[in-house]
């Protein structure tokens, strides 16, 4: 199950190493998912028998990541489902059924990548691995793309990349479409301890019910590869300041 403080806001942040996931899930008193990603095997079968561990250490609460997005990365995450059945999932528009059809239950979440475009009230749905290169965006009304989302058995709309504040009205537009649906909203790209406050509280005003933040690269010591720890209690003192 996933723990959300306040049953509001749970992190979204990356591991380096089985050790930092979990000194990272006890400093977020567990409402955190774990990131780890897809692309950083060499195939399923490796991630499939090294996430297993990370599974045991995060009671569950794994977040089976892409890799910036990547769409190549589609297919290897709908099948590392197949086997390991962790809480969360990142995926591209066009793989959430598969996703959730290899996942085989109605617990795990899954998002819908949907991508700025300038045009608050609407996002760009086009981001699998063939429609993403396509001559021309598949551009949809916020709403109709959270409807579809939902058909396809998905629990969020991951907005990415949204670089921080940059696309803010977008940022409103979305959350209201996510509260109108009852979906999660996953804003993820740029994220940093300076904005992040802003940007879970835009969530919430908008009448989103859970707000899963993904903050990466900002927090990551470059030498380690580690998050810093000291980083993601930064974050949750500032969780609790929105929600106290």
């Amino acid at each position: 199950m996933v723990n959300y403080y306040k049953d509001k806001v749970c992190l979204n942040v990356l591991a380096g190493s089985k050790e930092n996931a979990k000194d990272i899930y006890q400093a977020a008193g567990k409402c955190v998912l774990v990131g780890v990603l897809s692309i950083d095997y060499p195939g399923v079968k490796s991630a499939v028998n090294d996430m297993k561990d990370y599974m045991d250490i995060l009671e569950g609460n794994l977040s089976v990541g892409l890799g910036a997005g990547n769409p190549k990365q589609c297919l290897v995450v709908g099948d590392i489902a197949k086997e390991i059945k962790a809480n969360h999932f990142n995926q591209v528009f066009t793989s959430v059924a598969y996703t959730r059809a290899n996942v085989n239950n109605n617990t795990s979440l899954i998002n819908c990548l949907v991508s700025p475009t300038g045009r608050p009230g609407y996002v760009k749905i086009s981001t699998g691995p063939l429609s993403s290169t396509a001559t021309e965006a598949a551009i949809v009304p916020v709403d109709v793309a959270a409807k579809m989302c939902i058909d396809m058995g998905g629990t969020s709309l991951k907005f990415f990349p949204m670089k921080g504040l940059s696309c803010k009205e977008e940022l409103i537009e979305v959350a209201k479409a996510c509260a109108l649906n009852d979906l999660i909203l996953e804003p993820t790209g740029g994220i940093d301890i300076d904005n992040f406050k802003e940007i879970v509280e835009l969530s919430l005003k908008h009448g989103v019910k859970k707000v899963i933040p993904h903050v990466y690269s900002s927090i990551i010591d470059k030498e380690t590869g580690n998050t810093r720890i000291e980083d993601v209690k930064v974050l949750m003192k500032l969780v609790k300041e929105i929600l106290d």
